[in-house]
């Protein structure tokens, strides 16, 4: 009940700060219109036509979008209005004006009802969705512009239609005078996958301030991800470090896309000289992880990080998003900038909004990483 209690004022805060659409407006005034329509079509008419029972469209469409009371004011708006009308068609009392008012009535009884029922799932939907904002803003925190010796930059775009939460993953964590992060790509939907995200996500941030290096972080990992889920499930994943003077990058790549980096004119990916199994399925390996990436940096370059909801989004014709092609935007532009940019290209080259969920990390190196 608690919990109900603040989604509900959430979303009722949400509704009283966001002003009515010019949808709203249209069909809350649509009613009105129609009747009136209804009305003058009558008078014109003449008593001959029969258009009374059309009165009733006015209360059926306020059933769409208006409130189960106004519903039925409206109906008995358009009850007086065929009174009137049957009076001036000289139908009082008639056959045709019974008629035309049982018509009304029973069509807002039946609209007072459906908008009742339309009101309740609106609530339960508007509830589902506030919690399912917490529960992102918990799991996926704001990550500062500045992070040690790096300027980092996040974008999460979910492919949830109801509630804004989904499976990829990202978090950074200064420890010391460096910075370690990760990013990753839950296997599956739903709760399943929000399960395994806060295990993965919770151990990485209990786990980043204290281990000597990024292969204990991944056996850290790994051990609380068998300990809370079932076994079945598993993450590709990213950990990486930047050195304290932004200049140096250590990766261990674990089964997920490679990260791009970009300096200048030059863009390339950062191929794992080993491939690595994602959390989850490290019982499938001879060995340990230990393959760790050390990649020389420069002050203004560029780590892009990003999930298969970008590598793998296709435009109609099945071609693939180039990720390495979207280097040429990051020319002059700062982090944030450049990941609106790219999100915005996703979805102009898919052509429509992504069917799967999709994050992005950017860390620009050194003082100068602002380009």
């Amino acid at each position: 009940m608690a919990t109900r209690r603040v989604a509900s004022a959430v979303s009722a805060a949400a509704k009283a700060a966001d002003p009515p659409s010019g949808t709203q407006v249209l069909l809350s005034t649509l009613p009105f219109l129609l009747m009136l329509a209804v009305a003058c079509v009558d008078v014109l008419a003449g008593p001959g036509a029969g258009f009374l029972p059309l009165l009733s469209l006015g209360p059926a469409l306020a059933a769409v979008s208006i409130r189960p009371v106004r519903t039925i004011l409206i109906g008995l708006l358009a009850m007086l209005v065929c009174l009137g009308l049957a009076s001036y068609d000289d139908l009082v009392a008639s056959r045709r004006e019974l008629i035309a008012l049982a018509t009304i009535a029973g069509v807002t009884a039946a609209g007072a009802i459906a908008s009742a029922a339309r009101r309740r799932r609106e609530q339960e939907l508007a509830d589902v969705t506030a919690v399912a904002e917490a529960a992102q803003r918990v799991l996926l925190r704001p990550v500062p512009a500045q992070v040690g010796p790096a300027q980092v930059a996040v974008r999460y775009i979910s492919a949830a239609a109801a509630a804004r939460i989904g499976g990829d993953i990202y978090d950074v964590a200064e420890v010391g005078d460096a910075v370690r992060l990760i990013i990753g790509d839950v296997q599956g939907k739903g709760l399943g996958a929000v399960k395994t995200a806060a295990a993965v996500l919770g151990a990485f941030r209990e786990a980043a301030y204290d281990t000597p290096d990024l292969p204990r972080l991944a056996e850290r990992i790994e051990l609380s991800l068998m300990r809370q889920t079932e076994g079945e499930e598993f993450v590709t994943s990213i950990l990486a470090q930047i050195s304290a003077d932004g200049l140096r990058a250590e990766i261990l790549n674990c089964g997920h896309p490679p990260p791009l980096l970009v300096g200048g004119s030059r863009a390339s990916f950062v191929q794992p000289r080993e491939a690595g199994l994602p959390f989850g399925l490290a019982g499938l390996a001879s060995a340990e992880r230990h393959t760790v990436q050390d990649v020389a940096l420069c002050p203004g370059d560029r780590l892009l990080f990003y999930t298969d909801g970008i590598s793998e989004a296709r435009d109609r014709a099945g071609s693939f998003y180039s990720i390495e092609a979207c280097a040429t935007t990051f020319d002059g532009l700062d982090a944030e900038t450049v990941l609106d940019r790219i999100s915005k290209d996703v979805v102009r080259h898919v052509g429509h909004p992504l069917f799967d969920d999709a994050a992005l990390l950017l860390v620009a190196s050194g003082p100068d990483g602002s380009a």
